[in-house]
This record gives structure tokens, C-alpha cells and sequence, in this order.
């Protein structure tokens, strides 16, 4: 009986070689001759039909399980069981079940669940990366000021800070505003913001600020339709996120701890956080970086 041949497996490293000598013009023996393989195994490569010991799916283990089967049999159970168990606990059921025999495995049990957890686990929120073009968003929001306390002439002040970013060049305005959020506090701040920047984007983000949205009319439904005319004078197109759903105005509430920061170091080095007046600290130089962040790419 005539025995048939099984092409042997050719090493990645020798499929790179002569594809590279192929590529530079040299005929098909020249180019196996210099990878060490044989003219009927190039042609192999040239039609596809060769096998590369490179990607090979493994299905054997190369060393001992570190567990010794107690996975399957002692702490899968539990995790089917309970998937919320971490790997810390699990480590600590196999240490009281085999006291002195895994106490360096943990990495080993964290390695399991995780792999475990990602193909039956409970599925992942799914967030997909957004791309924004020059001048197509600005973003409003209301924070409230950092850690230092603020005080004009020794008493305290009372106050937040009203944030506008532009999404795509991350331009920033930041105003005082007295008070607690308010319509007049929004309108103020949306339009000295955008006076700064020298130009108005195609939408205007909000979240649902009370100051500009009453989802279902609420105890001043006046407000949503001044919020409106202001951004229909600006003939800009307002927009909200979803209420409850903070990541979708992300571009804005991400930015609030980086410029409160820059803030408190402006205080530090300035060595004192009392102002003569309100007006001096709405106009102090610690806010003077976010009227000119990034002024070319508006």
C-alpha cells in the first residue's frame, strides 16, 4: 500500500524569508534556496495551502495543573453558584480546604475567574469611543468649587462655578456664579462664554440642569422656553443627555476635577485664599488659563 505524505509544517520565520526575497524580484528557487525550504514547499506558500507552525491552536497543557483539578471540583461550584464571589474569597475557601498546600497560588485562582467571569460572567456596558469635529459642540455644566475654602474679606463665599468646554479642542471658560444653579446663572455664564471664544458651535450639551430643562414642565415651565430662545437667538441647537446617565456628557464632567486643580495650585502659590472683593476673585488669575487653552483649534 502506497503511503501517503503529510506536508510538513515549515517554520513562520522560513515563510517570512522567502515572501521578503520574492518581494525584492528573486525567482522562486532562489528565494527557497535562501529560506531552506524546499521549490514544491514554495510553491505551497504561493498557493496558500502551506502549514506554519506559527497560530496553532494548543489543546494540551505543557506543565502540571498548579491546582491539582481542585478548580473543577472545590471552586468552580461556588462560582457557578455565586458569580459576585471574588477571587480573594475563593483563594481563601482553598486555603481553609488545603491548609498549606496553595498559599502562593492566588495569582492562579485570579487568573481562573477572570477568564471564567469573561465568558460567562455578566456582559460588560459596551461604550463607544465618540469622534467630535471642530465646532460642532459646546458643553455647559455646573460644579461646585474644590477644597480650599474662599473667603472676600475673611468671611466665606458662598458660590459654584460655572464650566463651558468646547469638545473638540478642549477650550475652556469658567465663571463665579453667586447663589446655587439658576436660569440666570446658565444664560450668564453661556453667553459669556461664548463671547470669549469668539464664536458659537453647532449644539449646545447639556445635562438636565434645572436651570434650562423641566422634563415634564414642572413648577416653571417659563424656563425651558427662555433656555430656548436663547439658544435659537445664537442659532445654536440645543441638546441634553440622558437623565441619570453622567458618562454621556463625559466631555465636560471629566474636565471638572483637572481645572479645579489647576485652580487650587494657582491659590497655592498665590498663599492666600482672601479676596478684597467678589469681583476680584471672579477676575483673579488663577481663572485666566481657561479663556486661552488650545485658542487655535476652536
Amino acid at each position: 500500500m502506497r503511503d501517503v505524505l503529510v506536508p510538513v509544517a515549515i517554520k513562520y520565520q522560513q515563510v517570512q524569508l522567502y515572501m521578503n526575497a520574492k518581494s525584492k524580484g528573486q525567482s522562486q528557487q532562489t528565494a527557497a534556496a535562501k529560506a531552506g525550504i524546499s521549490a514544491r514547499t514554495a510553491r505551497r506558500i504561493e498557493s496558500g495551502s502551506h502549514r506554519s507552525q506559527r497560530g496553532r491552536p494548543r489543546d494540551w497543557r505543557t506543565r502540571a495543573d498548579p491546582l491539582d483539578g481542585h478548580w473543577e471540583a472545590d471552586l468552580l461550584p461556588l462560582l457557578e453558584r455565586e458569580p459576585r464571589l471574588e477571587p480573594i474569597t475563593l483563594f481563601e475557601a482553598l486555603k481553609a480546604l488545603y491548609p498549606g498546600q496553595y498559599d502562593d497560588k492566588l495569582r492562579t485562582v485570579q487568573r481562573r475567574v477572570e477568564r471564567w467571569k469573561a465568558k460567562h460572567g455578566k456582559p460588560k456596558e459596551v461604550m463607544f469611543k465618540i469622534q467630535h469635529a471642530p465646532g460642532e459642540l459646546g458643553l455647559s455644566d455646573f460644579t461646585h468649587p474644590f477644597e480650599v475654602r474662599i473667603t472676600v474679606k475673611e468671611q466665606s463665599f458662598q458660590h459654584i462655578l460655572y464650566h463651558y468646554r468646547l469638545a473638540f479642542s478642549g477650550w475652556q471658560y469658567v465663571q463665579v456664579i453667586q447663589g446655587g444653579e439658576s436660569f440666570v446663572g446658565l444664560s450668564q455664564g453661556l453667553q459669556n462664554a461664548l463671547f470669549a471664544c469668539g464664536g458659537v458651535p453647532q449644539q449646545h450639551r447639556t445635562d438636565s440642569l434645572s436651570a434650562a430643562y423641566r422634563n415634564t414642565g414642572g413648577r416653571h415651565p417659563q424656563l425651558t422656553q427662555m433656555y430656548a430662545e436663547i439658544c435659537d437667538h445664537y442659532r445654536v441647537q440645543p441638546t441634553r443627555n440622558n437623565p441619570g446617565v453622567a458618562h454621556e456628557n463625559g466631555s465636560i464632567e471629566s474636565s471638572h476635577g483637572y481645572f479645579k486643580r489647576r485652580l487650587c495650585q494657582a491659590l497655592y502659590r498665590r498663599g492666600s485664599f482672601d479676596f478684597e472683593s467678589v469681583a476680584q476673585w471672579s477676575s483673579a488669575p488663577a481663572f485666566c488659563w481657561t479663556s486661552v487653552r488650545n485658542p487655535k483649534r476652536r
